[in-house]
């Protein structure tokens, strides 16, 4: 087995950053009003800016292939070209389409060649799934490299065109013209990005990151379904699919748009996440005093503190001193943070050799959670 190092990290973030106070403007207003949910959330989610692949007119600028490739092209360079990449493994649960998959989408806006393409699906754990599939591939001697993105363009899903017809719909019902809490929370959640990661079996560059181990957990064998989109859920909690809707039910319920329950989010993403990282730590272990920086990929602040203290409960207290975050300042990128948060910290200037990174990535959607280790060499 040879040794996987992280030699390069790139990101692409879209136009200009958008305030609070902007992002109606881009995403446009439900039945012409504001919503009524919109600082609630954001006063509790700590987000001051995010970034759209938009205009203020509500039209595209960037697809997510294209905020992908862009953030690979970042990559490269005239000792690594386009050409040299032998595998690209990409994670979003944005893809632009149904299929295709978002990795071949991607590969031909490089078209850089022949070259083994992976996508992974699911939400934001798909980031790091794509990063242990190339993991594991430069591991095993499959690739000599791999580049790893992780992506998302969710902005066109929030647009306020797609929540019309249902408000139509309800009107037509005689009942209230609003849209439940469910879809319009994550309106002012989430944000478009890309990230991208060089893979290679040798370290290159000034701090190259060894990586040491790469661990998931998946908790869908005892908890519902929380976040989703293409469905709807039904009173048993299970899910009820698009294609068993009819197309007219597509608009007028907003089947495809991103829902989240919030009670199952607040009861259990910080319990399992604790519970996951505890279990990942002592596998390897590893202990608090054994991590430099953690990287945590959270969907608010409001789960920061909950989280320091879960982890303090568990005994695996690890100083707030250590969390480096950027949430605040690029906003919930999904698949795409855990990639944006490691460029960032490469480019701080503050690793030094011998130092240990954590990366800890947890996915709502039916609470699935992934760690990875890294050394700074």
């Amino acid at each position: 087995m040879n040794e996987v190092y992280i030699n390069r990290v790139s990101k692409f973030l879209p136009n200009d950053p958008v305030s609070n106070d902007e992002m109606e403007s881009y995403l446009g207003k439900i039945n012409n009003q504001a919503s009524k949910a919109r600082r609630i959330v954001l006063r509790n989610n700590g987000i001051q800016t995010r970034y759209y692949a938009l205009t203020k007119d509500g039209l595209p600028t960037h697809t997510n292939a294209q905020l992908t490739a862009a953030a690979i092209r970042n990559l490269l360079d005239d000792d690594f070209k386009a050409e040299d990449i032998q595998l690209i493994s990409c994670g979003t649960s944005s893809p632009d389409f149904l299929m295709p998959s978002h990795a071949v989408m991607v590969h031909g806006e490089l078209k850089n060649g022949p070259s083994e393409v992976n996508s992974a699906a699911g939400n934001c754990c798909a980031g790091m799934n794509a990063f242990k599939f190339g993991y594991l591939s430069v591991k095993a001697g499959n690739t000599h490299n791999a580049v790893c993105t992780g992506s998302e363009r969710m902005s066109s899903w929030m647009l306020a065109d797609h929540f019309n017809k249902e408000v139509e719909n309800l009107k037509e019902l005689e009942e209230q013209p609003i849209i439940a809490f469910n879809k319009d929370f994550l309106r002012w959640m989430l944000s478009d990005g890309a990230g991208a990661m060089l893979l290679e079996n040798q370290p290159k560059g000034d701090f190259p990151l060894r990586v040491e181990w790469v661990e998931g957990y998946s908790y869908a064998h005892e908890l519902d379904v929380c976040m989703y989109a293409g469905a709807d859920k039904q009173q048993d909690g299970s899910l009820k699919s698009f294609s068993d809707y009819t197309t007219e039910e597509w608009l007028t319920q907003s089947i495809f748009s991103v829902k989240q329950d919030t009670k199952l989010l607040d009861k259990y993403i910080l319990v399992k996440g604790v519970e996951s990282m505890k279990h990942a730590m002592e596998k390897h272990a590893v202990g608090p005093e054994d991590i430099d920086f953690l990287l945590p990929h959270v969907s608010s602040h409001y789960f920061v503190d909950g989280l320091y203290q879960g982890f303090a409960d568990a005994g695996i207290e690890i100083s707030r001193s250590k969390w480096f975050m950027n949430l605040r300042d690029v906003g919930n990128v999904g698949a795409g943070s855990v990639y944006l948060m490691l460029a960032e910290l490469l480019q701080s200037g503050t690793l030094q050799k011998g130092q240990h990174i954590m990366l800890c990535v947890p996915e709502s959607a039916r609470f699935t959670y992934s760690y990875a280790y890294l050394t700074v060499c």
